[in-house]
C-alpha cells in the first residue's frame, strides 16, 4: 500500500512539473527505490491510456480514489505485475478488474493493435533493440557466481552459458539466463524478470544494476587494500561494486551532499555487507585533497549529477529539447568536479561517467579537463566495446539501448602521465582489453615523487643525471 501511495504522490508532482522523476524518487527515502522508480516511470508512460480507461469505467466515481492513485493501481493490475497490496484496495480493484480489462481491450480494437506497448506514443514505443534485459550483479562480498547460478537452477531457472554476441539476448525468455560477455559477475535475464521480492536480493547476495552502471567500478578496478574515493556516491550501487572489487579491504571514502540519499545508501551498503567504507555527508568540491587521510588515494570514481537523458524510462523528460542553460550549468559543475578529483596528490586514475547522451556533459567536459590538466591523459577502454565516444575521443565508451542493450551511458578514464611523457600529453596511455586486464607500461602506477623530481631536474640541468648516479653510488657505499 505504501508503494502505491508514494508512487501516486510522485506522479502528481511530476505532472505538475515540480521535479524530475529520478530526483523525486530518490528524495522520497522509500525503502525500495528501484521498484518505486519503475512503477512511476511505467505509469507515466501509459498515463493517457490509463486516463481513458479510468474515464470510460467511471472508476473514480465508484471507488472515490484520486486520479494518480487510480492510475498506478490500474497500471499494475492491467499492464504491470499485478496489484501487490492486500486489504481493501486489492479487493476493490479485483471487483472492477473485468470492466477495466474490457475497457483496455476496446481501446486496442479501436486502434487496431494487439500489444499494450503499441498503445504508447511513438516517442515511447520500443523496438526489439530498445528492450533492456534485467541485469543482476552477483555480490561477491556475500556469495559466488557459481553458488548463485546453482541456487537459481534449483528454482527452475535455465542457465544458457556465457553471452557470445548481442543477438543472444533476443532468445532470453521466461526463466532462461546468461552470463555477461564483458563482466563475469553479471547475469542477464529477460526484461520482465522481477527479483525485488527474491531472497537473494533481500539478503544482499545480488544487486539489481544495469550493465552500463557497472562499467565505472569495473574499469577503475582498484587493487585489494587500496584507498579509493567515490565522489558522488548515492544511491550506492557503484560503491558496493568498488567494495566487492577491493574485497572489503583498504579504505573507500564515499561522499554525497544529499543527506536523504546518503541515508538510503547506508541501508543498501549494510545489506550488501560493505564494511570498508567511510560515508560523509559532504560536497566533494569542498573536500581538501591535501588532508592526510587522503594521501594514499590512487583511484577516484566520479559519477556526478547529470541530465539523466540516457535513462530509458525518463524519455518523457528528455524527449523535449533540453534547456541549453541547464546543460551548460551541469557541464560546468561536472568539469569542476573532474578538475577537483585530479588535485589529489597520489591519484593515478579517475573514472568519469554520466547517464547522459549529451556531448556537452561527456566529451566536451573531458576535452576541457585535459586542456586544463596536461599531466593526465585518456586510457583506451575495452577495444571490443561496440559503441565509442564521439571523435576524437574514441578512447571513451558510450552505451545505448540499440548498440549495447543498456541505458544510455558515457565512461572515460583519465590516468596520470608517466614523467617522460608529461609534456606531450599523449591521448592514449594504455589499453584495457575486453577482459579488463591492462597491458603493462613502464610506469603502471604513475611517477613517484623521486621520479618526478628527477624528470624536472633533467629539464633544467643537463648534468643532473651524472650527479644522481654519484649520489646513488655514495648512498650505496654508506650502507
Amino acid at each position: 500500500m505504501a508503494l502505491y501511495m508514494k508512487a501516486a504522490e510522485i506522479l502528481e508532482k511530476v505532472e505538475q512539473k515540480k521535479g524530475a522523476v529520478k530526483t523525486l524518487v530518490y528524495d522520497s527515502k522509500f525503502q525500495n527505490i528501484k521498484q518505486l522508480f519503475a512503477l512511476v516511470c511505467e505509469t507515466q508512460k501509459y498515463s493517457s491510456v490509463l486516463q481513458q480507461i479510468i474515464n470510460s469505467t467511471k472508476l473514480l466515481k465508484e471507488t472515490k480514489l484520486r486520479i494518480h492513485l487510480a492510475k498506478v493501481l490500474v497500471y499494475d493490475m492491467l499492464i504491470g505485475h499485478g496489484v501487490k497490496c492486500g486489504g481493501t484496495w486489492k479487493t476493490m480493484m479485483l471487483k472492477h478488474r473485468s470492466r477495466l480489462q474490457a475497457a483496455l481491450a476496446r481501446i486496442k480494437v479501436k486502434r487496431k493493435v494487439s500489444r499494450n506497448q503499441d498503445l504508447l506514443p511513438s516517442s515511447f514505443q520500443q523496438t526489439q533493440d530498445d528492450v533492456i534485459p534485467r541485469y543482476v550483479r552477483v555480490n561477491t562480498l556475500k556469495t559466488t557466481l557459481d553458488d548463485v547460478i546453482d541456487y537459481l537452477k534449483r528454482e527452475g531457472f535455465s542457465y544458457q552459458g556465457t553471452l557470445s554476441r548481442l543477438e543472444d539476448l533476443d532468445r532470453l525468455s521466461g526463466k532462461t539466463f546468461l552470463c555477461d560477455l564483458h563482466l563475469q559477475d553479471l547475469l542477464v535475464f529477460s526484461a520482465k524478470t522481477d527479483f525485488h521480492n527474491h531472497f537473494l536480493y533481500k539478503a544482499g547476495h545480488i544487486i539489481l544494476q544495469d550493465k552500463a552502471s557497472c562499467l565505472p567500478a569495473f574499469l577503475l578496478k582498484p587493487r585489494v587494500g587500496s584507498h579509493v574515493i567515490d565522489a558522488c556516491a548515492a544511491p550506492g550501487n557503484k560503491t558496493s561494486h568498488l567494495a566487492a572489487l577491493m574485497k572489503n579491504k583498504g579504505k573507500l571514502f564515499a561522499f554525497d551532499l544529499d543527506a536523504k540519499r546518503l541515508s538510503t545508501m547506508s541501508t543498501l551498503l549494510l545489506r550488501a555487507g560493505v564494511t570498508c567504507h567511510q560515508l560523509a555527508n559532504q560536497d566533494f568540491l569542498k573536500v581538501d585533497p591535501q588532508r592526510s587521510e587522503y594521501k594514499e588515494v590512487e583511484h577516484i570514481l566520479l559519477d556526478p549529477s547529470c541530465s539523466g537523458s540516457g535513462m530509458v524510462c525518463l524519455r518523457d523528460e528528455v524527449s523535449e529539447p533540453q534547456d541549453e542553460g541547464r546543460l551548460q550549468a551541469l557541464a560546468t559543475f561536472q568539469l569542476r568536479c573532474l578538475n577537483h578529483a585530479l588535485l589529489f596528490p597520489q591519484v593515478q586514475r579517475v573514472v568519469y561517467s554520466t547517464c547522459s547522451v549529451h556531448s556537452q556533459e561527456n566529451e566536451e567536459v573531458v576535452s576541457a579537463c585535459l586542456q586544463q590538466n596536461p599531466g593526465f591523459r585518456l586510457v583506451h577502454l575495452l577495444p571490443n566495446w561496440p559503441e565509442r565516444g564521439q571523435e576524437p575521443f574514441t578512447q571513451c565508451l558510450r552505451a545505448s539501448t540499440a548498440k549495447t542493450r543498456t541505458h544510455g551511458f558515457f565512461v572515460a578514464m583519465l590516468e596520470r602521465c608517466p614523467p617522460q611523457t608529461h609534456e606531450e600529453n599523449l591521448p592514449i596511455v594504455t589499453t584495457l582489453p575486453s577482459g579488463g586486464e591492462e597491458k603493462q607500461d613502464t610506469h603502471p602506477s604513475g611517477p613517484s615523487d623521486e621520479e618526478q623530481e628527477n624528470t624536472d631536474e633533467q629539464l633544467t640541468n643537463p648534468v643532473s643525471k651524472k650527479k644522481r648516479r654519484n649520489r646513488k653510488k655514495h648512498k650505496k657505499q654508506e650502507s
